[in-house]
C-alpha cells in the first residue's frame, strides 16, 4: 500500500483521451507508440512503478491537458511478439497537474501535487445514500440502449465503491464527462455524475448536456 511519502515530485504523463482510471480501479491498456513503450520501459525501472494518466481537452490532438489526473501502478503486463505491451494499471492517488518539464524523453514528465487528494489513499470509500436496486435498475436500462453486457450478479455484490468506480472507468461517456466521473469530490457524488450521464442517455441527450 502507498502512503504520501512514496509519491514522487514528479511523474511521466500519459495523455489519453476516454481513458479513466480511479484510486483501487484497474485500468487494461494496449500500449504500441514507441514513445510510450519507452515511458513504460523507465517507469518499470521505479520502486512506485507509477504512470500519470491525463485527458486532453476535446480538441486539443492531446496539446492541452486538464489540471487533475489520477496516478496508475503498472501491476501487470506482457509483451507481445511484435513488441506491443498489453498492461494493467491500478489507481493509487489523483493528483493536480504542474509544470512540465524539459527533457530528454520522447514523453512528458511534469511535476504533480498531491495534497487535495490525500483521502484516495485511505480505505475504499461508501455510499450511505446508494439506492442499490434502483442504480442498478437504471443500469440495466443504460446498457441495454448503450448494448452493454455485464456480469449482474458480481455486480449486485460488489461494495459500494467498487461498483461506482468500476462503472464510471468503463462506461462509454466523452472524455469531458470522464473527466466529471474523476474529480468528483466524493463517491456520493461520482455516483450523482454517473446517474445523470446515464439519464441523459436514456433520454437521448447530447454531447452539449454533458455534466459540466
Amino acid at each position: 500500500m502507498f502512503s504520501a511519502a512514496d509519491l514522487p515530485d514528479t511523474l511521466p504523463v500519459f495523455p489519453l483521451s476516454g481513458a479513466l482510471v480511479l484510486p483501487r480501479g484497474r485500468l487494461p491498456l494496449h500500449v504500441f507508440e514507441p514513445r510510450y513503450l519507452a515511458m513504460f520501459d523507465d517507469a518499470l525501472k521505479t520502486t512506485g512503478r507509477l504512470i500519470g494518466m491525463v485527458q486532453p481537452f476535446d480538441g486539443s490532438k492531446g496539446e492541452t491537458l486538464h489540471d487533475i489526473g489520477c496516478a496508475g501502478r503498472i501491476t501487470s503486463f506482457t509483451e507481445t511478439e511484435d513488441n506491443r505491451y498489453m498492461v494493467t494499471l491500478t489507481g493509487i492517488t489523483r493528483f493536480r497537474l504542474g509544470a512540465q518539464i524539459d527533457g530528454f524523453t520522447p514523453y512528458i514528465k511534469a511535476q504533480v501535487d498531491w495534497s487535495d487528494f490525500g483521502g484516495d489513499l485511505g480505505k475504499a470509500e461508501r455510499d450511505s445514500e446508494l439506492d442499490r436496486e434502483g442504480f442498478l435498475g437504471l443500469l440495466s436500462r443504460y446498457f441495454e440502449i448503450a448494448e452493454l453486457q455485464t456480469d449482474w450478479d458480481s455486480l449486485k455484490g460488489a461494495e459500494d465503491e467498487l461498483l461506482i468506480n468500476s462503472l464510471s472507468m468503463l462506461c462509454p461517456f466523452d472524455p469531458e464527462d470522464k473527466q466529471a466521473l474523476l474529480e468528483a469530490p466524493s463517491l456520493k457524488i461520482r455516483r450523482e455524475t454517473l446517474v445523470t450521464l446515464m439519464e441523459f442517455a436514456l433520454r437521448g441527450g447530447t454531447s452539449e448536456e454533458r455534466v459540466q
